[in-house]
């Protein structure tokens, strides 16, 4: 059976859509390098992100397995034709990259190459990869290059389109950089709030009970109850803080994996039965995937701690275009209006935020004696 290479504007189309689905830097560079390979039908391919010391900050590559690519040894760094790929920014044709004089070598578990077509991928005036791609899977006379000039000119529309993937890619990972920054910080500020009263209560309420202690015993005995109370509700929001500044696994398992073993966790750590379904969810971005993670935490911490449930059920399901994670209790319920002009937030308005913060939204539906459910949808997925 022979190999026929993809071919046409449909190829071209689904490269390009490939490119736009993904938020990740690595990811996106993974889907560059796979989209050129397929394409332009070439044995081997590879993009270099370059950094400010020579070298590359990151480097992926296609058509070599992970025992080669270990064997290989450390990265390239910026020499022979890919520091004229990077510098020069222009592209380069070759018959046989071996026979180039700018050819320095490779190490010895390195695939053979002969024919080569590589150019830069840039933003503007700025260089911010370059790509290249090896061993054209066609005919070819000896000493020939079996990549064309049409291919130099789809590999060019290409590397556009990957430009602009990169740089979107960039500035999602920014802007999440930043936005972890400010959800830092914010914690720091009700850490600080919330564990610094507790702390002066609890202070006040020891120098209450040392008062005490002699003249009236048993009111003594009470500030002491109080005091054990106080330390309690200061170790619980100490827990909180730092389980909302660990990162969770997500990036290893997934928002999946992730849920389903906090879940049974709950379950075995709680007399309340928790459950957990997922029905047909692929991979979200990563922003989205922490902000359901959250709400979830949320959502389990009020029905397990304040509702008094006997069942928990959490489902993370598609709905339409999107993603809905659903959180229901049959636990003592509450009236949402009411809890809001009480100042008794319940985490709502964090939950709303970190649902709106990535383009979702957040519904809650409860009532005094039926339960609750708390529903989060997010696009995608």
């Amino acid at each position: 059976m022979s190999h026929r290479p993809p071919s046409g504007l449909a190829a071209v189309s689904a490269a390009l859509l490939a490119m736009s689905r993904h938020l990740e830097v690595r990811d996106v560079l993974k889907k560059i390098v796979a989209s050129a390979r397929e394409l332009l039908d070439a044995e081997y391919a590879a993009l270099g992100v370059p950094d400010d010391h020579g070298g590359f900050a990151q480097f992926v590559v296609d058509g070599v397995s992970d025992e080669q690519w270990k064997a290989i040894g450390p990265l390239p760094r910026q020499h022979g034709i890919l520091a004229s790929m990077l510098h020069e920014a222009k592209p380069e044709r070759l018959a046989d990259v071996r026979k180039d004089p700018r050819f320095e070598g490779w190490p010895a578990a390195h695939p053979d190459m002969s024919d080569f077509l590589g150019l830069p991928i840039r933003d503007g005036e700025e260089i911010i990869g370059a790509l290249f791609l090896a061993n054209k899977r066609c005919p070819k006379p000896e000493g020939s290059c079996g990549f064309t000039a049409e291919d130099e000119e789809l590999l060019s529309i290409l590397a556009q389109h990957a430009a602009i993937a990169l740089t979107n890619a960039r500035l999602y990972e920014r802007s999440r950089e930043l936005t972890i920054a400010e959800e830092r910080s914010r914690l720091a500020h009700e850490l600080h709030d919330a564990v610094s009263q507790k702390l002066f209560s609890l202070r006040l309420t020891a120098q209450a009970a040392a008062a005490l202690v002699d003249r009236d015993p048993a009111r003594a005995k009470g500030e002491l109850q109080q005091v054990a109370a106080l330390a309690a509700e200061a170790v619980d929001e100490l827990r909180a803080a730092v389980v909302e500044l660990r990162p969770a696994a997500l990036d290893e398992d997934g928002l999946i994996a992730t849920l389903r073993t906090q879940i049974q966790v709950l379950d075995r750590a709680h007399t309340a039965r928790v459950t957990f379904e997922s029905l047909g969810i692929r991979a979200l971005p990563a922003a989205q995937e922490e902000a359901l993670l959250r709400v979830s935490q949320e959502a389990l911490h009020n029905a397990l701690r304040h509702s008094g449930a006997e069942h928990v059920e959490v489902t993370l399901a598609r709905h339409g275009s999107g993603t809905l994670l659903r959180i229901t209790d049959d636990g003592s319920g509450f009236e949402p209006a009411a809890t809001r002009q009480a100042g008794r937030h319940l985490g709502l308005v964090s939950m709303r935020d970190r649902a709106n913060g990535v383009g979702g939204r957040l519904i809650v539906e409860s009532a005094p004696g039926k339960g609750t459910t708390i529903e989060m949808e997010v696009p995608g997925g």
